[in-house]
């Protein structure tokens, strides 16, 4: 029964949608300016066409029709469209019949299964036990992390506490201490992990781009040192120490960087003896990146006062490559669906709506896409958008140049009045349109190319742009555009990890939002 109605709904819409194209109801769309004259005209345009359908046309079906997007229109090819519908019909005659025969279908379809799935057709897929799959990547992230950072106690019960983020009871938490050393645990109700924590996070094993930046003094009274360093291979629940194991020894500076980023940071030392030069500079850049056992570079044998930050840090590491998977509509890293690029921590993604928003933001994986959504890509800044749309207002057709002025912040490209609409849009450097216009008392007036470069200038984000045609326009079409050399992007050079990992450890490594800063006087 459910394969019948979702049949006869399908066929019901292409029937709809055919007619909807074929008699270019969209054409006069303009000239009704509420919803309720626009569902009435449309009504009466149908009405000559009742008897084809198998149930009532309502203003669900009206709705879904005015927000079919224009380029789908222009492919639209009604030989394949009454070949889709002739299936569907197939389909529906089918079903029919194994309801009316329900007995015999089911009889048949069980006998099938094992001549399907019998000889010859041996399991291709391994199997595991349960505890081999990364359940990390697919279980909710139900409950919340919390920390008692004075006390060193770390879990999901302390809730008068500090949050920390979201997790799931299967995570691990990865802990770092002011006296240098590091634990990595499971996540459980209450755990005690060392009194002074400076930094603790969710781990994520897929991510190996996160880098840990380190100042730490070596005993109570020793020289300082600095470091950059991964966190590759641990055990859990054992206390990995990070300085030079001198009892005494304290940590005066820390950041997370989950994208290897390598700030500037300014060391003032305290007044002693004759120390000529109290305050310096140092990059982490310059720094090698090592395994966490590493004793570091010395930095000054005199005490330090305080560690300030003077310039924020940049990525280090090569780009990380985003993928866009649209079955459900989300970004990833895994290579599933469409490549968009490599992308750095300053890069972002263009998106551009039918209804005329767009807006540039950073590429987070767990980012909502919408449905009306034509344009995904990676955002090159000085790239002009071409857009060709309808102005309610004026009742003309406009074509527009312009850059993204706005990042981070959704805004309207396209007037706002509510019969104007996009019917183009194009991020290609120099793109090519094909105007087509309809029959006028039976004369057909030639299509036109426009090439797009050559017509408007690149002005403002919200110029109205220059107007393209006085004439009514049946369609618009994108050709393929002018050839243009994109110049070429210089990719940082990939930074080498060095140290020695233990074999019998397990590999782990840390997800964390942001930059995250410490520092201790």
């Amino acid at each position: 029964m459910l394969s019948r109605e979702e049949l006869k709904n399908k066929w019901h819409f292409s029937t709809l949608e055919k007619i909807f194209i074929r008699e270019e109801m969209y054409i006069d769309f303009k000239l009704y300016h509420d919803k309720e004259s626009l569902f009435k005209y449309m009504y009466d345009r149908f009405e000559p066409f009742k008897k084809s359908f198998v149930r009532e046309i309502n203003d669900e079906d009206l709705q879904r029709l005015t927000q079919i997007p224009m380029i789908r229109i222009t492919r639209f090819d009604s030989d394949k469209a009454d070949d889709f519908i002739a299936k569907l019909e197939e389909e529906m005659k089918e079903v029919e019949y194994n309801l009316e025969h329900i007995i015999d279908f089911a009889i048949a379809y069980f006998t099938k299964l094992k001549e399907k799935y019998g000889k010859g057709r041996e399991r291709q897929t391994e199997l595991r036990i349960f505890d081999d799959i990364e359940a990390t990547k697919v279980v909710l992230r139900n409950t919340k992390l919390y920390v008692d950072r004075a006390e060193g106690f770390v879990g999901t019960s302390l809730k008068k506490d500090e949050y920390v983020t979201d997790c799931s009871d299967i995570d691990d938490v990865i802990v770092f201490l002011r006296d240098g050393s590091m634990m990595v645990t499971k996540v459980d109700a209450k755990t005690f992990v060392g009194k002074d924590i400076i930094h603790v996070a969710v781990f994520d094993k897929s991510d190996k781009r996160t880098i840990y930046n380190l100042v730490y003094r070596d005993g109570k009274s020793g020289p300082s040192y600095i470091k950059r360093f991964n966190v590759s291979g641990v055990t859990r629940d054992k206390l990995y120490d990070l300085t030079n194991g001198t009892k005494g020894s304290q940590v005066l500076y820390f950041t997370c960087n989950p994208n290897g980023e390598a700030e500037v940071i300014s060391i003032l030392l305290r007044q002693i003896s004759n120390i000529k030069k109290l305050k310096f500079d140092l990059d982490f850049a310059k720094l090698a990146i090592k395994g966490r056992a590493s004793k570091g570079n010395l930095v000054t044998k005199y005490p330090i006062k305080k560690i300030e930050i003077k310039e924020k840090g940049i990525s280090t590491l090569l780009p990380r490559k985003i993928w866009y998977d649209d079955t459900v509509q989300r970004l990833n890293v895994d290579a599933r669906g469409e490549l968009l690029g490599e992308f750095r921590p300053s890069d972002k993604i263009l998106i551009i709506q039918q209804s005329g928003k767009l807006k540039v933001i950073i590429p987070e994986l767990s980012t909502h896409f919408e449905e009306d959504m034509i344009v995904l890509e990676k955002w090159i800044p000085k790239k002009p958008i071409s857009a060709i749309y309808y102005d309610g207002e004026k009742e003309r057709y406009y074509l527009k140049r312009f850059l993204v002025e706005n990042e981070g912040k959704e805004d309207t490209f396209i007037t706002e009045h509510p019969n104007s609409q996009l019917e183009l849009v194009s991020t290609d450097y120099r793109p090519l349109v094909e105007l087509v216009f309809p029959k006028v008392k039976g004369v057909q007036k030639e299509s036109i190319t426009i090439d797009v470069e050559n017509f408007i200038a690149v002005k403002g984000f919200k110029a109205l742009g220059n107007q393209l045609t006085t004439d009514k326009l049946k369609q618009v079409n994108a050709l393929e555009p002018l050839p243009y050399e994109a110049p070429e992007e210089v990719v940082a050079e990939e930074l080498e990890v060095k140290g020695e990992l233990n074999a019998d450890d397990t590999q782990v490594q840390l997800e964390d939002d942001g930059q995250i800063g410490l520092v201790l006087e």
